[in-house]
């Protein structure tokens, strides 16, 4: 293999700006200054000299954007500032309120607060990380605290630079921005999907998430994404005082910002920014649902601080949804994953806010009624927050006497079990712990930590199990064999005995994990406890009857019937039979609880713990004898407090409970 001298050492780092640049102008700035066929010329060289000298390959080259294998699943990645999500307001009075509470907070005159006004994108939130101007890491808003790893998948976007420009860049830039598909591009998707008989994205906001959210970044490198940049997170190397800065900034650097983000003198000059956005609001080429208003000074935001999950210096005055006349031709029942019965009406298709809708949600019986929704009116529809069509009411005026009025069935329309409404409850579910409408859930949740803790099954082989009828049931998991485990994509030997491995070791749990894989609604891990502590075995807990469960302490009428529907299912107690000739034991045992310094003491945890999930320190408190609640009262003994906690840090210095970090539980816990 030839070695590389200087001259083309030199020619590929001239080809990687040039082609970088007119990235730039074609996809960030719209405004291209060579053809495609000279872009393609110059690309192509890069490509023939990578080719010839690999050595010279590096991460920021633009013919690395595609290429990576398909992930077996994401990996997390905490943010080091969190991503908050922002209050919003819907009226006028609602904004005026919050510039209220920002003057009085910061203490400052009127006239020295400056409010930076953007669109409010209806896409995903990510966050890129560069490190001396070379994009390394990229991931998702997860919870705010913790996101997926989709690196991968966003360097395939375009408008996200691989390297930024300029000559003196900062040694760490955080950026925050939403992935986005346009309105145009998303009905192109849309229609390509349909052709090729795939479902069909609901909106370009789902469009967007779930391309991003790809194994195979092949498949995000296929759809039309773009980013926009509306802030940044942790920066070192450049001293940043405000907002509108720092947007401005990221621009120079190479990223992609609204043409529509202004700064604004006074709250007259927000509201007026409102109007003019409503108004170009069905113009623009891509969905928004609202404008963000931020304080311009970071000093000011600083001062303003933050509540647990939102700061207190933004907020997103959202837009009216828009609205549409049409009929309602029929109601179905949909199942959901959760086996929440959900009736769903279906129209004549009318096209609302741009995406064209032909379904729409009732919520609930109750909601049903009290509209007086029939089959054949006509009705107003929405789409609520701009993604979930809705029906608003019935316009009355049109019936014509030949309308049908619609009832919930008594039995799951996918699998035929009973259906429940807990009472205090507005939704219906089925009872049923293989129906298929929710058995992928239940089947994540079956093997899950805590449950039969079947290590390595994670979501995405479960699902193909599934879809390839490979499963049915949790029990069939007991049944399978390695020829069954190779029809999965990306199966290979050695996976699938580590798989049958952790499925025969999980044959022998204890009674509470027994107890909470079942997934009996109203069941959570501490109550399975409960349950096993009283009955001892599952034979004997399915005996019971609704007034011997309540006599329980900490087991209510609600939570006795869910148990009491649940052994009562043929379908579920099928499952279990199949459970036990699948070789899983069902023990008889007492939770001995031996004295600790936790028995009898009451927790509450706050914020992110480096050493263990939320579910493993509740397991680890329970099983010493302690309690978990999920507020702080007089009542509390310890509050556990983690990274970035909530405001039930502020209620227990409010009330004098005593916090303990993360490392003082440890020492507490002997773990």
């Amino acid at each position: 293999m030839p070695k590389p001298d200087k001259k083309v050492i030199d020619r590929i780092q001239e080809l990687k700006e040039q082609i970088s640049y007119h990235n730039y102008l074609y996809y960030v700035l719209d405004s291209p200054e060579i053809s495609d066929v000279e872009y393609d010329r110059l690309f192509d060289e890069l490509l023939e000299l990578e080719k010839k000298y690999p050595e010279l390959i590096t991460p920021d080259s633009p013919t690395q954007r595609v290429g990576a294998t398909p992930l077996e699943e994401f990996k997390t990645v905490r943010h080091s500032l969190p991503m908050l999500s922002l209050n919003k307001s819907t009226s006028e009075p609602e904004f005026l309120d919050f510039h209220r509470r920002v003057l009085e907070l910061s203490g400052v005159e009127e006239k020295k607060i400056k409010y930076t006004v953007e669109p409010k994108f209806d896409g995903l939130a990510i966050e890129l990380v560069y490190r001396k101007g070379i994009f390394s890491i990229g991931s998702t808003r997860g919870d705010g605290v913790v996101g997926e790893d989709v690196t991968q998948n966003l360097k395939t976007i375009k408008t996200i630079p691989l390297k930024l420009l300029g000559k003196t860049l900062p040694e760490l830039l955080e950026v925050r921005g939403e992935v986005i598909i346009n309105k145009d591009d998303f009905e192109k998707l849309n229609k390509q999907r349909e052709k090729m008989g795939e479902p069909l994205f609901a909106n370009p906001r789902n469009a967007a998430a779930g391309s991003v959210r790809q194994l195979d970044p092949k498949i995000t490198s296929s759809r039309p994404l773009n980013m926009f940049v509306y802030g940044t997170g942790r920066v070192e190397g450049k001293s940043l005082s405000n907002h509108w800065d720092s947007i401005h900034y990221l621009k120079e650097l190479g990223f992609k910002l609204s043409q529509w983000v202004e700064l604004c003198d006074n709250v007259d000059q927000v509201k007026s920014y409102y109007d003019k956005l409503l108004k170009l609001r069905s113009a623009l080429p891509y969905e928004i649902d609202g404008m963000v208003i931020k304080v311009n000074e970071f000093v000011l935001q600083e001062k303003l601080g933050e509540l647990s999950r939102s700061p207190r210096w933004a907020v997103a005055w959202k837009f009216p949804a828009q609205q549409e006349n049409t009929k309602i031709k029929d109601i179905i029942v949909s199942v959901g994953r959760t086996g929440a019965l959900t009736p769903v009406a279906i129209l004549e298709p009318v096209r609302v806010g741009g995406v064209e809708v032909s379904r729409a949600t009732l919520h609930n019986e109750d909601e049903v009624k009290k509209k007086d929704v029939r089959i054949g009116d006509t009705v107003v529809i929405q789409r609520a927050g701009d993604v979930i069509p809705e029906v608003v009411s019935v316009v009355s005026s049109k019936r014509t006497g030949k309308e049908r009025k619609f009832l919930m069935p008594d039995k799951c329309p996918v699998c035929g079990s009973k259906v429940e409404r807990p009472e205090g409850e507005a939704i219906h579910r089925c009872t049923g712990i293989a129906c298929p409408a929710q058995i992928k859930e239940n089947l994540a949740h079956f093997v899950s930590k805590g449950a039969m803790d079947m290590d390595g099954l994670g979501y995405k082989f479960l699902e193909q199990m599934v879809d390839k009828k490979i499963i049915q049931d949790q029990a069939d998991l007991y049944f399978l064999k390695k020829e069954d485990m190779m029809k999965m994509d990306r199966m290979g030997d050695k996976l699938a005995e580590n798989l049958l491995n952790a499925i025969d070791k999980s044959r022998n749990p204890s009674l509470i994990n027994l107890i909470y894989a079942l997934g009996i609604r109203n069941v959570g891990y501490h109550l399975a406890g409960v349950l096993a502590k009283n009955f001892k075995s599952i034979d004997n807990l399915a005996k019971q009857t609704v007034d011997d469960l309540t006599q329980v302490y900490e087991i209510g009428p609600i939570v006795a019937q869910s148990i009491y529907n649940f052994f009562h299912n043929p379908k579920n107690l099928k499952v279990l039979e199949k459970l036990k000739k699948g070789g899983v034991k069902f023990p008889v045992e007492k939770a001995k609880i031996k004295e600790t310094p936790l028995s009898g003491k009451t927790f509450v945890l706050t914020g992110g713990l480096d050493s263990f999930t939320r579910e493993e320190a509740t397991k680890i408190i329970e099983e010493m004898g302690g309690r978990i609640s999920s507020s702080v009262s007089k009542k509390t003994d310890f509050v556990v407090v983690g990274k970035y906690p909530g405001s039930k840090y502020d209620d227990a210095l409010r009330l004098g409970i005593k916090t303990m970090n993360e490392e003082e539980f440890k020492k507490m816990t002997g773990k």
